[in-house]
């Protein structure tokens, strides 16, 4: 079963704690169940003077429900994620019994990532060589960073092709449709035609393929989201709560 903070918060009084509550008791129905709650830190944050008595009491359910997780209902298992882990409410903390940091992928992770977010079916040039290249130069970049750098790239043909003037006909990549569609190339092609994307049958156009200039190209546009300071954060939280995981 998987929830997010949002799916739990509500405006009106009381019904957040009934959102925590029906959660845990639709897990013990179902057990064995794994209940994941994603951004648990919006929902059980570290306690102060300024937090409203709704967040207060919204803490307070999550306590007793996983109190009762971990005694009654061993059927249940409760995992949570969070980018913030510091920002955790201590008692929330301390009913985690194992806190697992993740790290950012390694280089040959970062290699896979490139082209599972690629696609399998994505039309490109790329040689196996060129992933470990793109690992190489994307450090520190985590899972979701790569997938936006792939997306960029993926939109960089299309660019190209809206804005071609010369297409020349090749064989079809593809097995079904036309034996012959037509692709964009350099006015200097020696099969280069004088055309525009709107003088041609959709069905015989070839979207041209992603590059590893593509891929370059998206990857200087679009830096890491995790700094150095916030790694350090990580280390010495895990080194003082947690331990590391993979």
């Amino acid at each position: 079963m998987s929830v997010s903070s949002s799916d739990l918060l509500s405006r009106w009084l009381g019904e957040s704690e009934k959102g925590v509550k029906g959660v845990f008791e639709l897990a013990r129905e179902r057990q064995p169940c794994i209940v994941f709650i994603d951004e648990i830190d919006a929902l059980c944050g570290q306690r102060n003077d300024t937090e409203s008595e709704s967040s207060r009491r919204v803490k307070t359910e999550f306590l007793v429900q996983m109190q009762g997780v971990g005694t009654d209902n061993a059927g249940v298992l409760v995992l949570a994620a969070t980018n913030i882990p510091w920002s955790l409410d201590t008692a929330i903390r301390r009913r985690f019994e194992q806190r697992i940091y993740i790290p950012l992928p390694g280089m040959n992770e970062r290699a896979a990532m490139f082209k599972t977010h690629l696609g399998t079916n994505t039309f490109h040039t790329i040689k196996e060589h060129e992933w470990m290249q793109l690992a190489q130069n994307s450090e520190h970049y985590s899972g979701a960073d790569i997938g936006v750098v792939c997306r960029e790239a993926l939109l960089r043909p299309i660019r190209r092709l809206g804005s071609a003037t010369h297409f020349k006909r090749v064989k079809n990549p593809e097995s079904d449709g036309p034996p012959e569609v037509w692709l964009t190339c350099s006015p200097g092609d020696a099969d280069a035609q004088s055309l525009t994307i709107d003088r041609i049958d959709p069905d015989e156009l070839c979207e041209p393929p992603v590059t590893m200039s593509d891929m370059v190209a998206a990857l200087a546009t679009q830096k890491p989201t995790v700094g150095g300071n916030e790694l350090v954060k990580y280390e010495e939280f895990t080194r003082e709560f947690g331990r590391e995981g993979s």
